[in-house]
């Protein structure tokens, strides 16, 4: 986890956040209340939906290996969903692939059996 010093963190009250060092970290515990002012969890558990609402429903079956693509593709939808639509997203990647070329190989990662091409 890459987390700022310094850094507003919320979460629940759950004992594996206990002892987190270098943070300003806030506790909200949902047997009380869910929010506390600034202090909830709504985001994040938002942003845990929209994930599983995709892999379950768009992607259907995900091997672990790649889980991490696809939970950097649903966060950069998530983060940019105010800023751009999917034809905007889908526009800028296009963009973006011009000229550039990725083998089915070197996607999953096989290099034993890579065959030159002619």
């Amino acid at each position: 986890m890459h987390i700022e010093p310094g850094t507003n963190v919320y979460t629940d009250d759950t004992v594996a956040y206990y002892g987190m060092e270098g943070f300003v970290h806030r506790v909200i515990n949902h047997a009380e209340k869910y929010v506390d002012g600034r202090v909830h969890t709504n985001g994040i558990e938002n942003f845990w939906s929209f994930v599983k609402r995709t892999l379950g429903g768009t992607y259907i079956s995900v091997e672990p290996f790649h889980l991490f693509r696809y939970l950097d593709e649903q966060a950069y939808r998530f983060n940019s969903r105010k800023e751009m639509n999917d034809f905007d997203r889908f526009q800028l990647a296009a963009s973006r692939i011009v000229g550039k070329r990725l083998t089915y190989d070197q996607l999953t990662g096989n290099t034993e059996c890579q065959t030159p091409v002619n």
